[in-house]
């Protein structure tokens, strides 16, 4: 319950871009303020900007198609 997420080892140059506007991370790791959703199975980032405009969509866990 406790258990760390284990992430990717992808390449090193992999890039992160945000989910809904494709906002570059600037490296392969995300920003403390960008936010990490799991859809589908999938991983996705949203940027700093993106998710405070969809915070309460977030948080009420809403799909992300129906914001």
């Amino acid at each position: 319950m406790d258990e760390e997420t284990p992430h990717s080892t992808g390449p090193a140059d992999e890039r992160l871009v945000c989910a809904r506007c494709d906002r570059p991370a600037g490296d392969a790791t995300a920003p403390a303020t960008w936010v990490c959703s799991v859809e589908s199975g999938r991983r996705q980032y949203l940027c700093d900007v993106c998710a405070r405009t969809h915070l309460r969509a977030i948080e009420g866990r809403l799909d992300s198609d129906w914001w």
